[in-house]
């Protein structure tokens, strides 16, 4: 099944630019992030620099995505990089769990572990460049969730688009339930004047108002104080188009003043400086027999003024 929502955000040519290797050197250069270069994994589409994604092995999180020179991800500056702790920021993957989990951490551990680089980045026939990261089970995961899996995360990049592509298998011999999600942070230089179409008539979950649910109404979402939703069966101007695959759930969050003072790796004043618009599978858990698979992807798109 496939759908698409807009994301639209105000003056796209005062984004920050970041090359890839400013980001490394910066990564490296705070006594609080750990990250080393071989810890980062580049796609970059022309010589100038002026596209590119930017990976990081700890939880395969993509860091960077810059489009015609202009970076369209949300990085904070208070993430911290100890291949221990999930980067705030960027695009995390949410695995087996999306939310608290009794089981092991928040959000599972997909976005806490060390992938694996399977396919190094190199351009296919049509230009695009690819790569590939995997992640198996291991004793750390079994010991939360005691089911064997692979994880396939491909990455495909062209001038204006972004796809991120997840395929879930299950290597064992029993049926697991999971929920899955692709956890993008956009960059805007204010929140206020963001919006996000799409997701008129849908019903949603509110987990700032006591996990009550409610019908959108609006034909443009907009965000005025802390969002925490998660939208059913999105269907579906603005800068981004996200096209989705097999990922019918769309969760809108921004923590707003009290819950940015509250998160230690999350600057007090970056609230206003990106909105999530996550698409995945959270609203009904996925159910995989025995040497099944599922496959979900996002596709971004940077359009034309």
């Amino acid at each position: 099944m496939e759908c698409s929502l807009w994301f639209a955000f105000e003056t796209i040519e005062a984004l920050k630019t970041v090359r890839a290797s400013s980001l490394v050197d910066e990564v490296q250069s705070s006594p609080n992030k750990m990250a080393a270069v071989k810890d980062i994994v580049t796609l970059v589409l022309d010589k100038d620099h002026k596209t590119t994604v930017t990976v990081h092995l700890h939880g395969a999180t993509v860091l960077a995505w810059k489009a015609q020179g202009k970076e369209i991800i949300f990085l904070s500056e208070g993430a911290v990089y100890d291949n221990k702790k999930a980067i705030r920021g960027g695009i995390p993957l949410v695995f087996p769990s999306f939310g608290p989990w009794e089981l092991g951490p928040q959000h599972g551990f997909a976005r806490i572990s060390r992938w694996k680089l399977e396919k190094k980045p190199e351009k296919d026939d049509s230009g695009a460049m690819t790569a590939v990261f995997t992640l198996n089970d291991n004793k750390d995961t079994r010991k939360m969730w005691d089911h064997k899996f692979k994880l396939t995360y491909t990455l495909y990049l062209t001038e204006k688009t972004f796809k991120t592509t997840l395929k879930v298998d299950n290597t064992g011999k029993e049926t697991f339930t999971f929920t899955t999600l692709l956890h993008t942070y956009f960059r805007t230089d204010d929140v206020t004047k963001a919006t996000v179409s799409g997701l008129q008539g849908l019903e949603y979950v509110d987990k700032v108002h006591g996990d009550g649910k409610f019908t959108e109404d609006r034909e443009l979402v907009t965000v005025a104080g802390e969002v925490d939703r998660a939208y059913a069966g999105v269907t579906g101007g603005g800068k981004v188009l996200m096209e989705k695959a097999n990922l019918p759930d769309t969760v809108v969050w921004n923590p707003w003043v009290d819950k940015a003072k509250a998160m230690g790796d999350f600057r007090d004043d970056e609230y206003p400086s990106m909105l999530c618009v996550e698409a995945g599978h959270v609203a009904t858990p996925l159910s995989l027999g025995a040497g099944q698979s599922f496959t979900g992807s996002q596709t971004l798109t940077l359009m034309d003024e």
